[in-house]
C-alpha cells in the first residue's frame, strides 16, 4: 500500500477528460476559463504598456509595478475562483458527473490554478517591496550627502538654511585666535566664514539645530518637486531637443525617479538637463544599475510552489528528484562557466570588491576603468579609451587587483627635477615649496574644484562653501612634500610631492606643476644642467656672479616658504 502511495497515477486526470467529454457544460466552463486567463495575459501586457504612458510609473514607479502585478493576481484568481464555486455549488447536479471524485479532482485543477497564480505574484511581489527599501536607503544616504554639502546645487534657493540653522561651538576652534573668533560671531559674513570652516585636521566646527520637525521629509518634497520640473520639462519641450519627449517611448527618453536619482549620484549631484543624453541613455543606464542575488528570487518562490503543488498532487518528490538528478547534474556541468561566473558576480557585489568607475590594474598590467560588471564578463575600459578588456567575472575573484579608487581617494603626483650643482639646495628645496602651494590653490578641474586633496580648501578663506577637496582624507598628509633625492652626474636631483583626489588627476598636475616649475625656475634663476658630459670650459666664476644677483631674492622665498619637511629625517 505504501509502495502505491509512492507512485504517481494518472487516474485523477482520466476522470476528468472523461467528465469533459461527457458533459458540455463542463467543457463550456473549461473554454470559459481557457479564454478568461488568455485574456488576462493580453490585458496584462496592454495595462503595462498603458501604465508606462502615465507619469504616474515615472514618478511611482515601484508602486505601479507593484500594482501591476497584484491586478493580475485578482482578476486570475477571481476568474478561477467563480468556476470553481460555479462548479461546486451552482451547477453540482447539473453536470451530472460520473463521480464524485472526478469532480473533485477538476476543483483541485483549479485550485491548482490559484496556488500558482499566487506563488507567480508572490515571487513578483517580494523583489519590487525589497528593491523599494534598498531604494529608500539610498534617498536616506543621498540626503546625508545633502547635509554634508550644505545642499545641492539645483536646489531652490538656500533650502538647506530653511531646514537647519548653524549653532556656534562653545570652545575657541583651532587655528583661530580669539579676537578673530569673536569679531566673526558679530557678523553675518562672519558667522557664514565660521560655518565652513575647518581646523587643521579637516574638523567642522560648531552643530546645527533643526528648523523644521521633519528635515528629511521636507527634502524628499524638494527632491520630488525637481524631478516634476525635469519631467514637465522633457513632456513640453523645454528641454535640449525642443521637442515634446513622449513617456513611455522605445528606445526611452526620460529617466524615471529612480533613474534619475542614480543619474544624479553619478554626476556628483549636479542637476540632470533634460534630454541631454540621446534616447536610449535611460534604459542603458537601467541595465548598468548593479544587479543582487535577488535576481534569482522570483525564480526560486515559483519554483518552490511547482514542488509543492507537485508535492500535493501526490507524487514521490524522492522519486522525482532521483528522476531529474541525473539531467540536473548534466546541465550543471555544462553551465559550470556560467554559474562560476554569477556567484563570482555575486561577492564581488556583495564584498565591494571593486564597482563601475573605479579605476584598477589587472595581473596582466592593464590598466584602466571599470566599465561594467555583468554576471557573465567584466568590461574594463583603458584610460585613454584605446581598447577594452572583457574579462569573465569569474577570473576577477581569484586575481590579483589594484584598485586606485576604493576607501582612500589619495593618489601621489610626482614631479621630478635636477638643477644645476651652483644653485643652492636649500634655496630650490623653498622655491619648489612655493610652487606646490600655488599648485595645491590654483590647479583646478573643468568644474572648478581643486585637483589636490587638502586639509582646508582654499575656498573657505574667501568664504565660499569648500569644493569638497578637504573631505575623505583618513590619514595625516603634509603638502606640499619635497624630496632632495640625489647628487646626479650632472645636476642635484629633487622631487615635489602632491595628492590629488583620483589616479586619472595626478597626469592633470604634473603637468600644470611643470609650468608652474617652469615659471618660478626662470624668475629665480634656477638652472636645469643639460643632461650630457661635456668638458667644462665655461667661465665659472662669471655664472657664479649671475646666479648671486638672485641670493637676496631666494633668501625671501626660504623666509617666507621655509623648506618643508626637507631638513627633517625620515623617521621624525
Amino acid at each position: 500500500m505504501a509502495e502505491e502511495n509512492t507512485e504517481f497515477s494518472a487516474g485523477e486526470f482520466q476522470t476528468v477528460s472523461e467528465l469533459l467529454a461527457s458533459d458540455s457544460s463542463l467543457q463550456a466552463l473549461m473554454v470559459g476559463l481557457v479564454v478568461g486567463l488568455g485574456l488576462l495575459a493580453a490585458s496584462y501586457r496592454w495595462l503595462g504598456i498603458w501604465m508606462y504612458s502615465k507619469k504616474f510609473s515615472y514618478t511611482r514607479p515601484h508602486v505601479a509595478r507593484f500594482t501591476r502585478s497584484a491586478l493580475l493576481a485578482f482578476f486570475a484568481i477571481g476568474l478561477v475562483t467563480s468556476i470553481n464555486l460555479y462548479t461546486q455549488w451552482v451547477e453540482a447536479d447539473a453536470l451530472n458527473p460520473s463521480s464524485d471524485e472526478a469532480l473533485e479532482t477538476f476543483a483541485k485543477i483549479l485550485n491548482t490554478i490559484n496556488i500558482l497564480v499566487i506563488g507567480y505574484t508572490v515571487s513578483q511581489l517580494i523583489p519590487i517591496a525589497l528593491n523599494m527599501m534598498e531604494k529608500s536607503k539610498l534617498e536616506e544616504e543621498d540626503f546625508g550627502e545633502w547635509k554634508s554639502l550644505k545642499g545641492f546645487k539645483d536646489d531652490d534657493g538656500d533650502l538647506f538654511h530653511k531646514l537647519f540653522k548653524w549653532i556656534p561651538p562653545k570652545t575657541l576652534p583651532e587655528d583661530l585666535t580669539k579676537e578673530e573668533f569673536e569679531k566673526n560671531l558679530q557678523t553675518k559674513e562672519g558667522l557664514n566664514f565660521l560655518e565652513n570652516y575647518r581646523t587643521g585636521k579637516g574638523i567642522s566646527i560648531g552643530s546645527y539645530e533643526k528648523l523644521v520637525k521633519a528635515p528629511n521629509e521636507e527634502w524628499k518634497k524638494a527632491e520630488r518637486e525637481k524631478y516634476e520640473k525635469y519631467l514637465n520639462d522633457c513632456i513640453s519641450g523645454n528641454n535640449q531637443t525642443g521637442r515634446n519627449l513622449v513617456l513611455g517611448s522605445k528606445p526611452q527618453e526620460i529617466y524615471p525617479i529612480d533613474l534619475w536619482r542614480e543619474e544624479k549620484r553619478q554626476r556628483g549631484y549636479d542637476p540632470i538637463i533634460p534630454a541631454s543624453k540621446p534616447a536610449g541613455h535611460a534604459e542603458l543606464q537601467e541595465e548598468r544599475v548593479p544587479k543582487s542575488a535577488r535576481q534569482v528570487l522570483p525564480i526560486g518562490i515559483f519554483v518552490a510552489t511547482v514542488i509543492g503543488v507537485v508535492g500535493w498532487w501526490g507524487v514521490d518528490l524522492f522519486v522525482l528528484a532521483t528522476a531529474t538528478g541525473g539531467m540536473a547534474f548534466g546541465v550543471g556541468l555544462a553551465l559550470k562557466e556560467t554559474l562560476e561566473n554569477y556567484f563570482a558576480y555575486i561577492l564581488i557585489r556583495k564584498d565591494k570588491v571593486f564597482a563601475e568607475g573605479d579605476r584598477v590594474q589587472l595581473e596582466s598590467g592593464y590598466n584602466g576603468y571599470v566599465h561594467r560588471i555583468t554576471p557573465r564578463v567584466t568590461y574594463i575600459r583603458h584610460a585613454l579609451n584605446e581598447s577594452l578588456a572583457i574579462i569573465p567575472t569569474r577570473q576577477l575573484v581569484t586575481a590579483e587587483i589594484v584598485n586606485f579608487t576604493k576607501e582612500i581617494n589619495l593618489v601621489p603626483s610626482i614631479v621630478d627635477v635636477g638643477v644645476s650643482y651652483l644653485n643652492d639646495p636649500k634655496q630650490v628645496a623653498s622655491i619648489l615649496v612655493k610652487i606646490g602651494k600655488r599648485a595645491l590653490i590654483e590647479i583646478k578641474d573643468s568644474k572648478g574644484n581643486h585637483v589636490a586633496v587638502q586639509k582646508r580648501c582654499p575656498y573657505l578663506d574667501e568664504n565660499k562653501p569648500s569644493c569638497g577637496c578637504d573631505r575623505d582624507i583618513h590619514v595625516d598628509i603634509e603638502q606640499p612634500t619635497v624630496r632632495f633625492n640625489k647628487f646626479n652626474n650632472s645636476s642635484l636631483d629633487f622631487s615635489v610631492w602632491i595628492y590629488v583626489n583620483s589616479y586619472g588627476a595626478q597626469f592633470k598636475m604634473k603637468s600644470a606643476m611643470r609650468l608652474i616649475m617652469y615659471e618660478e625656475f626662470k624668475k629665480y634663476d634656477i638652472r636645469i644642467p643639460w643632461p650630457i658630459r661635456t668638458v667644462y670650459q665655461g667661465d665659472e666664476k662669471r655664472e657664479a656672479d649671475e646666479i648671486a644677483e638672485y641670493e637676496n631674492k631666494r633668501k625671501q622665498v626660504i623666509d617666507e616658504f621655509g623648506i618643508g619637511d626637507l631638513a627633517r629625517g625620515e623617521g621624525d
